[in-house]
Formats: C-alpha cells, structure tokens, sequence
C-alpha cells in the first residue's frame, strides 16, 4: 500500500504525502503548474505541511535537469532551522521566564526597528566583532556577486549584509526554549539569509521574468520564470545562491550563541551544550544524486531527510516541536515537511482570530500576547500531529519538544 496520493494529470506526477491534512486549491493549481515544466526530473515530492507560496507551494520539492526556478527557492533564501540542546533541565529555569525572554529580544536584534539606519530592519547598531569575523571571509564571495549585478549593489552593499548578520527578522521567525520529554532544555531558532538575501533573490526572479519576455515564453505562472542551465546568469545565480545559504547558516549560528548566553547568564548556573547543534535550511538548492541521476533538488519549505540524518520541524507558538531523524525515503527524494504549515494567510488569521483566542492557544508560554503576532497564533497552522502523522515514512521522532519561552521578530 503507497504511502501517498498521487495527482497524474500533468506531464509528471505529483506525489503528496498529505493523507489527513487539507490542501487548497490554490497549491493544488500551484503544484500542477509547475509539474507541466518541460525540465522536472520524476515527479514534484509534496510534504504535509503543503500551502501557497510566489510561484510555489511552499512544502515541495522540485527535482530539475537542465533549468532552475528562482521564485521556487524563494526570496528568504537559506532559511531554516537551528537547535542545541543543554545541560540545563526544566528545574534550573527561573518561576517566571519574562526577564530571561526579554534578554533574549535585546541580545538578538529582531522585529522592524531601524537600529542600523533607514531600511536596516533589526539590524545592530555597530557591527558587532562576530559578525564581522563571520562576514570576512564571505566578503569577498558577496563583491564579486555586485560586481556581476551591479544594481544590486544600489540597494545593498557589504556593511549592511555584516548590520543583518545575527538578527532574527520578522513574520514567522522565532527563537524558542523548549522543554523534551526528559525535561531537558533545549533552544531552537528559525531564521535566513535576512535582508540581503532577499534582495539576490528578488533580483535573479525578475532577471528571470526578463529573459521569458525576450524569449516570449509563455508560461502558466511569471513567477515560474526560470534559468537554463549553461547559461551566464545560471552560474551567477547558483554562486549567488550558495552564498546566501552559507550567510542564513552563520547566520542562525551567531545568533545561537547569543542565545546560549542569554539562558545560562538568566539561570545563573553554568551549562554547556550537550548535543551536536542541528543547523537545517529548508528553503535552498542543493546539487544531489537521485535513481543515479545528478539533478538540481529545489526544497521550498521542505527539509533534507536522508537516511540517519537529523532535521528540525516545528511546530506553531504553543504546539510541539519535534527533532526527526531521516529515513531516505527515494520517493520524497529524501525529504521532509519543514513544519506545521500555513492553514490559512495572514489577513484570514486576523479576521478568523482574537486577541483572547491568542492569549487561550499560547497559554504556558512566555511570549507576546498582543494584536500584531496574531497572525502567528497557533490556530493559524495546521495541526502538527496530522502533519507528522502524514510523513510517518519519511521521518522518525527523536526528541519531541514542547515550547516554554517564545521570541517573534
């Protein structure tokens, strides 16, 4: 008995691990698009946790020969996830976790504060020595990408890509302290490639979109412009891509180790970490061989789960997290869903939702409870059980986690 649906009405099939969970028929739509590009390899691989995304659904994976879709990696390149668990157990945490959450939020810039100049959102006032270590040797990577693209260079530039490095942004980004079943302390953080990796993704879609109006290729969404491969601009994406995943990982790693001292100097006591740190992205490119095929593996909101290998899927303010480990599976080309997914958009969650209903969902954590971070209140995903019931073939539950302090950009 198949494990999953399969949707065979377009040039290759869509296979879709989401028995249990609903799926809109916009991705639906979404997903069918981009099965009818000419260069997919097999099928698209449709996590759980499947929602609408630009161009994409985010929670797919688009295995490519020969072409790459920028709107499918998205605009928050290298973003993911990134967890340590401690020494520290549920007993060495304070009665009240406010002063250690607003530690947290001064340690680690987030939200929309312009602390770094106009548009530098949640950006260091000075460049902190870290992030001017860790920016050092990717300095040199990041010029010769504006020297390529000098229009870039009008709206970024080195300075403020180092200001952005160890901040958390914004929307559905977070820094948590959670607590597994052993009553451990585990911290866990969500975050990419911030400011100015959102701009080298804006730039190759729209250059993307440009070169289909010269070639007057019509395709069924603009936003599934792509770029052959063998092509100047394909090189420049894909070093440029690269980049921004190495910068959203140093990234997530910086602002761990901010973390990490913000929890132990509010404890008071002296801890260590006693696991080797899970660092995952979930939206990026990776270069793999699948069915002896080399192919290009797009994963927009979906995880690496090769057979062994440890990932992060979180679940909403106030609902499981879990630490999975792969089980290979060929089928999602090693994949996994990144999280609980989307149920419904921001706009919808505002209306559908109260600031009571918040406060009632998000009961237990230490967290914001006023009216901006309702379009992030639990009720607004999908519940994450049928979503990790769903990939039950895909993953297997090492740790579970359940959220005590929870810091929203």
């Amino acid at each position: 008995m198949s494990t999953f649906d399969v949707d065979t009405s377009q040039r290759v099939p869509i296979k879709m691990w989401t028995r249990g969970v609903p799926v809109e028929d916009q991705a639906m739509q979404q997903l069918r698009n981009v099965a009818s590009l000419p260069f997919i390899h097999r099928h698209v691989a449709v996590m759980p946790d499947v929602h609408w995304g630009m161009g994409a659904t985010v929670g797919s994976v688009i295995p490519t020969k020969g072409a790459i879709v920028p709107a499918a990696v998205g605009v928050d390149i290298g973003c993911g996830m990134m967890a340590r668990r401690t020494t520290l157990t549920a007993s060495d945490l304070p009665d009240s976790l406010a002063n250690l959450r607003h530690e947290i939020e001064r340690r680690i810039p987030h939200g929309r504060t312009n602390n770094g100049g106009p548009g530098d959102r949640g950006a260091w006032h000075d460049i902190p020595t870290k992030a001017e270590a860790k920016m050092h040797f990717l300095a040199d990577d990041l010029l010769q990408i504006f020297a390529k693209h000098p229009t870039l260079v009008k709206q970024w530039n080195v300075e403020r890509a180092a200001r952005h490095m160890g901040t958390l942004g914004t929307g559905n980004h977070f820094v948590e302290v959670c607590l597994d079943d052993d009553q451990h302390v585990w911290l866990m953080l969500h975050s990419g490639s911030r400011g100015i990796g959102n701009r080298i993704g804006t730039h190759f879609i729209e250059k993307a979109k440009e070169d289909m109006r010269r070639w007057f290729i019509n395709l069924p969404d603009q936003d599934l412009a792509y770029i052959p491969q063998g092509s100047e601009l394909f090189d420049d994406y894909c070093f440029a891509v690269r980049w921004a995943q190495e910068y959203a990982a140093e990234n997530r790693d910086m602002m761990m180790d901010a973390a990490v001292g913000a929890l132990f100097d509010a404890v008071g006591k002296v801890g260590a970490v006693a696991e080797v740190a899970i660092n995952c992205h979930h939206n990026y490119v990776s270069w793999e061989n699948h069915g002896g095929e080399n192919v290009i593996v797009t994963r927009k909101g979906a995880v690496s789960a090769r057979e062994g290998q440890l990932g992060i899927i979180p679940g909403s303010m106030g609902a499981r997290s879990f630490i999975v480990r792969g089980k290979g599976n060929p089928e999602s080309f090693h994949s996994c869903s990144h999280g609980a997914g989307r149920a419904m958009s921001r706009g919808a969650a505002k209306k559908a939702f109260t600031l009571d209903d918040h406060i009632k969902a998000t009961e237990g954590v230490e967290c914001r409870k006023d009216a901006d971070v309702i379009d992030e209140t639990p009720g607004a995903y999908k519940d994450i059980r049928a979503v990790m019931d769903a990939q039950a073939d895909l993953v297997e539950v090492v740790h579970e986690l359940k959220q005590v302090l929870c810091v929203k950009g």
